[in-house]
Order: structure tokens, then C-alpha cells, then sequence
């Protein structure tokens, strides 16, 4: 407890030491071990979801001159991440470049203080997933039960480009799947209109519904940019 002994010894060489009561004193030792730790997790956190040094802040997720967050008071209700533990998914649509990746980035820095959370671009984690899955089958289970296991996931670009192969829209199904049933949050930000997400998914009905149907289950959110 090397930060509580440190405290101690600061407060043992202040001039109103002697003025302190017994609990003030103890108080202002464990919290100093306390702030210390906290910080460690956190930042182990943020490095873990890929947010270290991010400096996305949510109080710049707001209405403003620039862009409007739809529907309206969406941006204060979902900063307060009761979403979480609720186990709720929130799509995020806009332009490029309108704030998508800005905002969701910024619920997953929050998210660390008390969460586990990871950030990916979807095109780079599902390729990956299907490049681990035919090298190492046992690889990839391990590393799909960590996806699951995250209270938060984030996914940036999501079909930014057309998906051709179909190992990885299982992926991705298998992932959305399992996350909804086991009430575990997932962020999606894309630019493309759900309605065309047929076409960027093999032209499956079927599965474009499906994972429609569970990214889209909760909040859906869309930012627009506003005329100068």
C-alpha cells in the first residue's frame, strides 16, 4: 500500500497534522490508494477496448451549429450508460465524417471507468476472425468467447463495403447472436442505410434481417449535419 504510506507521510510533515481528526486522516490515505488503483484499471481498460489516448469526450456529443443527434436528448440519456448493464444495442448512423465513430468512441472511453469494452472496425475484425478460425479453430473459440464476454462491444464502418464471403457473415451473425442472448451491449456505426444492408450482405434477406433485427433492437441513433 505504497501510496497510503506516502499520504501518511505527507500529512505527518504538514503543519495541521496534529489538527486532524483520526478519520480524516485514514480517509485521505485510502483514498489516495484508491485514486491510484482506479486509475490503473482504467487505463488497463482503455488499452484492452483499443481507446487508450483516445480524447474523444461525450460533452462534445451534443447539438450544436455543426450536427444534431436524432431523436432529440438522445445524447444525454446514452452518456449515462445505463444502456449497459440493461444489455441494450445502439446503432449509430450518419454520413462519413459526420461524428459517428467521435461518438461512439466517447461511450466506449466512459463505458472503461467501470466496464470492459473493445473497439474494432468491423471489416478488419471479421476478416481476422475468418483467417483464425480456418488457421486454429481452438484460437478462435477463445478469442470469440473474450468478444462475448465484453460488456461493450464497438463496431466502426460497419459494411462499409460489401461483405462476399459468407464465413464472415456467420461470424458476424454468431457474434450479435450471442451477445443479445446473453443481454450484452453492441455499438454499430454505419453510414449505410439499413434498409440497403440486403444488398451489402450477399443479397441474404434472411441474414441481413437477422442482424438487422439485433443491431437495431434497442436505440437507434442518427446524426446529421447541419446547413450553414
Amino acid at each position: 500500500l505504497s501510496h497510503m504510506a506516502s499520504r501518511l507521510d505527507e500529512l505527518y510533515h504538514s503543519p495541521d497534522f496534529l489538527r486532524k481528526d483520526h478519520m480524516t486522516i485514514l480517509s485521505e490515505m485510502i483514498g489516495a490508494e484508491y485514486d491510484e488503483r482506479s486509475c490503473k484499471a482504467l487505463n488497463r481498460r482503455l488499452r484492452s477496448a483499443q481507446l487508450a489516448g483516445s480524447p474523444e469526450l461525450l460533452e462534445k456529443c451534443v447539438d450544436s451549429a455543426e450536427r444534431e443527434y436524432l431523436p432529440a436528448g438522445i445524447t444525454p440519456m446514452l452518456a449515462s450508460l445505463d444502456f449497459i448493464p440493461k444489455g441494450y444495442n445502439i446503432c449509430i448512423l450518419g454520413a462519413s465524417d459526420v461524428g459517428k465513430s467521435y461518438f461512439a468512441r466517447a461511450l466506449g472511453i466512459q463505458a472503461c471507468n467501470s466496464s470492459t469494452a473493445g473497439y474494432f472496425h468491423s471489416e478488419e475484425l471479421l476478416e481476422n476472425m475468418v483467417s483464425l478460425k480456418t488457421r486454429d479453430y481452438e484460437k478462435f473459440s477463445k478469442r470469440m468467447k473474450r468478444l462475448l464476454k465484453l460488456d461493450l462491444v464497438i463496431l466502426d464502418d460497419f459494411l462499409l463495403h460489401t461483405i462476399t464471403d459468407e464465413r464472415e457473415v456467420k461470424i458476424l451473425f454468431e457474434l450479435l447472436e450471442k451477445r443479445n442472448e446473453q443481454n450484452q451491449s453492441t455499438i454499430v456505426c454505419s453510414q449505410r442505410d439499413p434498409e440497403s444492408w440486403k444488398a451489402m450482405i450477399l443479397n441474404d434477406e434472411v441474414s441481413a434481417n437477422s442482424i438487422l433485427k439485433r443491431v437495431t433492437r434497442h436505440y437507434t441513433v442518427v446524426i446529421k449535419t447541419k446547413s450553414k
